[in-house]
């Protein structure tokens, strides 16, 4: 369909101990640690974010978390070394944790309202983290996707956030390369990349070895694995976005440019996935790599953005294809608190508002940001 331009249309009393006991993080936050959380606190009060979605992104001099306010200004929060990835707020309402990806070893705790990195966190020893973790139970516990170093098996660690995000239980992914995860009623559901293309070890392997696990979110046991058709099995199965009516979409990435055009989104539905629709130039247009997905407010409209195709695309939730358009770099999606809209950023420091209509898709506004934005971005919901 046509490409057209649319008119505009209480964890925090119990930070203290958690502000020191592991080290605190960056440049960025250079307050002494036993006056952390008093100039935290006294930082907020005089200038106080605005959160409406949170990213990550590479500025000057490392990599940091990202506060976007509602007109999708960006403020950084400190600087580190480490490419950090997914940003995961918490029900507190203040905090959020953004978590390295592979091969990272930092979570950073930070104050996303003040604007101060509070603590960080490290994977299991022998261990990194694949860039994301969800927090569960009100904010009490947060679940972190780690990978042995040795064996690229998957690990899922459950963490109290009371006791520094000290780990509680680990289950098996009961897979290789997991990258995200997504709890689903009583289970999470997790995206086992396999070999994950652009990277030495993909170098003329043409089986990703990838799957989605469902595994009991009490016990750890697995419940189920799904796997892609043998046609399908060049496909790396990397991120998930759902709704709370019980959605879920997985997002994928092909270890092969062989001018097959493969579906790179899927519908994850009991035991099996389900392609989504769409012409063959579109596929081929996303250049064999997904690197965020998301769901509208509404939970009618599905978007996947390719930093590689210069593409963002959207369906309706039942798979029908709707329209793409172009955006370059752009990877970084969520949605917005309206329907049929969504927020992308791009590798270029581009922040667009994105919205669905009767026609098709097309841009409402743009802004640009003095950042390089990584590969995701997430509505702040409270």
């Amino acid at each position: 369909m046509a490409i057209f331009d649319l008119s505009r249309r209480s964890l925090l009393s119990r930070l203290g101990g958690l502000a020191m006991a592991p080290r605190v993080l960056f440049g960025g936050a250079a307050h002494a640690q036993d006056d952390a959380q008093d100039d935290a606190q006294d930082h907020a009060q005089d200038h106080a974010l605005e959160a409406e979605w949170l990213a990550t992104a590479g500025i000057a001099g490392g990599f940091a978390p990202v506060v976007l306010a509602p007109d999708r200004t960006a403020t950084a929060v400190g600087s580190g070394v480490q490419r950090l990835h997914w940003v995961e707020p918490s029900p507190d309402g203040r905090t959020a944790v953004a978590v390295a990806r592979r091969p990272g070893t930092s979570a950073v705790l930070f104050d996303r309202r003040a604007g101060t990195v509070l603590a960080e966190f490290e994977p299991g020893e022998g261990r990194v983290f694949s860039g994301h973790g969800r927090f569960i139970e009100g904010g009490r516990r947060f679940l972190a996707v780690e990978i042995e170093r040795a064996s690229g098996q998957g690990i899922v660690t459950r963490r109290v956030v009371e006791a520094d995000f000290a780990i509680e239980a680990e289950w098996a992914s009961a897979g290789i390369g997991p990258h995200d995860m997504l709890p689903v009623g009583g289970a999470l559901i997790v995206a086992n990349g396999g070999i994950e293309p652009h990277t030495p070890e993909a170098l003329g392997a043409e089986v990703a070895g990838a799957s989605v696990a469902l595994i009991d979110a009490v016990s750890g046991a697995t419940r189920a694995v799904i796997a892609l058709e043998e046609d399908l099995a060049s496909l790396s199965l990397r991120h998930l976005a759902g709704t709370p009516d019980g959605l879920t979409v997985i997002a994928a990435q092909d270890l092969l440019a062989d001018g097959v055009a493969r579906p790179l989104v899927y519908a994850v539905e009991e035991d099996r996935l389900r392609a989504f629709d769409a012409p063959e130039e579109e596929w081929r247009g996303l250049r064999t790599y997904v690197g965020s997905v998301a769901v509208d407010a509404s939970g009618a409209y599905v978007a996947a953005a390719s930093p590689r195709g210069n593409r963002v695309a959207v369906w309706r939730r039942d798979g029908r294809f709707i329209g793409s358009l172009t955006l370059v770099d752009g990877c970084g999606l969520a949605p917005t608190r309206a329907a049929g809209q969504f927020l992308a950023t791009s590798g270029l420091g581009e922040v667009a508002l994105i919205g669905v209509g009767a026609e098709g898709v097309g841009v409402i506004a743009r802004r640009r940001q003095p950042m390089r934005f990584d590969n995701h971005a997430t509505l702040v919901l409270m």
